[in-house]
């Protein structure tokens, strides 16, 4: 077990054994659920010194050729809702005020939080705890995300990580960049994903009753926080127009931080360096880590899901959402931040590192010998 790990946690392997009874019904065994695994979820999953697996996932990673059956609903409002914030992106910048395009902007902020903080790294990873003031405050920001409840979010995002990149995965990256970014959601999922996610004990989120309650009226809550409260607040606080505040505050936020959300299921299992585990699709990508507040350090995430930072490094500039969790760990609403220890991710660099893990500049330790023989230095002080 990795430090910094917590001694009793439960891990997706005990949580398959509890959900026995689901995943019979589902026709699979916890056993074969688990065979099926190619990835880690929690700090307990883990087979290796350095958080990894025995097993030889690569003959594992496919995607089986069938005919997708599409949702015609689904495709219709993504289509509107494109296309209306196109037209949010004019109006921002032709007749918009700027109060508007602030609120969009800081909309679009805490709604990311609400993804980020929220449902990713606290409900899906159990990377940190938080104390039920800082549950009301993301559960909140994650209404206004409009990306399913967080439950659901957290169950489908522990599934992607238990099974990544195979049928069970809801965003299989091996069927193209479309298809995870959004054309997953404009299909019918693959039965494997049902059948796998019902393996999922998803015990501890029904034991929030902050987390409860969002699932239980959000479809009243959602309307409401996503789209009425954005609308009509420009309108009565500072003279909007509707349709400015309709295509710009609603549209164009909401359909700007679902695309930057998307962008990490995409980019960042495409695009990038893979300096913790060339095995796998998940790399490292800067862009997308600055649009999604720290969410783009994907290899090192898919390798250690339980670190708080999702990353090696805190710089605050590149993950944001490090910086809000710090924040509240600095007053106490946040608690139990777990990370990685140097040694350990180390080991798995030189493990099954694909050669581009950085180093701090000349002189680092884990500089290679053949990079400082060939360097070449200019302007050398005489002796």
């Amino acid at each position: 077990m990795p430090p910094n790990a917590q001694a009793g946690a439960q891990s997706i392997s005990d949580s398959l054994i509890a959900a026995a009874s689901a995943a019979a019904d589902a026709g699979q065994s916890p056993t074969k659920l688990q065979e099926d695994s190619t990835g880690v979820l929690f700090e307990c999953d883990v087979e290796t010194t350095d958080g990894g697996l025995v097993k030889d996932i690569t003959v594992m990673k496919k995607a089986e050729k069938r005919l997708l059956k599409l949702v015609w609903r689904n495709i219709i409002a993504f289509g509107y809702l494109h296309l209306a914030a196109l037209y949010g992106a004019y109006l921002m910048v032709t007749s918009a005020k700027w109060q508007t395009c602030i609120l969009a902007y800081f909309l679009y902020v805490i709604s990311g939080l609400g993804i980020t903080a929220g449902a990713h790294r606290l409900w899906a990873h159990r990377s940190y705890k938080a104390k039920w003031p800082l549950r009301v405050i993301l559960v909140i920001f994650n209404t206004i995300a409009f990306q399913d409840a967080a439950y659901h979010w957290a169950r489908d995002h522990r599934v992607h990580h238990k099974y990544s990149e195979t049928d069970a995965d809801p965003h299989n990256a091996t069927r193209g960049f479309f298809f995870s970014h959004v054309g997953w959601l404009l299909c019918k999922k693959h039965p494997e994903v049902k059948a796998k996610g019902k393996g999922v004990d998803l015990s501890d989120l029904r034991a929030d009753p902050i987390l409860m309650f969002q699932k239980k009226y959000y479809m009243i809550l959602m309307p409401i926080a996503c789209f009425i409260i954005p609308t009509v607040v420009p309108m009565y606080a500072w003279g909007e127009s509707f349709m400015n505040a309709w295509f710009v505050a609603t549209m164009f936020r909401w359909c700007f931080i679902l695309n930057v959300t998307w962008l990490v299921n995409s980019a960042a299992h495409k695009f990038g360096g893979r300096p913790y585990d060339k095995f796998i699709n998940p790399s490292e990508n800067i862009s997308v880590a600055i649009l999604a507040f720290g969410e783009g350090w994907h290899n090192y995430h898919h390798v250690f899901p339980w670190d708080y930072k999702t990353a090696e490094f805190g710089k605050y500039s590149l993950n944001f959402t490090t910086a809000f969790i710090d924040f509240f760990a600095k007053i106490g609403w946040a608690y139990d931040l777990k990370t990685v220890s140097t040694d350990i991710i180390k080991k798995r660099v030189k493990r099954t590192g694909d050669g581009t893990h950085a180093t701090w500049g000349w002189g680092d330790v884990d500089q290679p010998k053949e990079e400082i023989e060939d360097a070449v230095i200019t302007h050398k002080k005489s002796e």
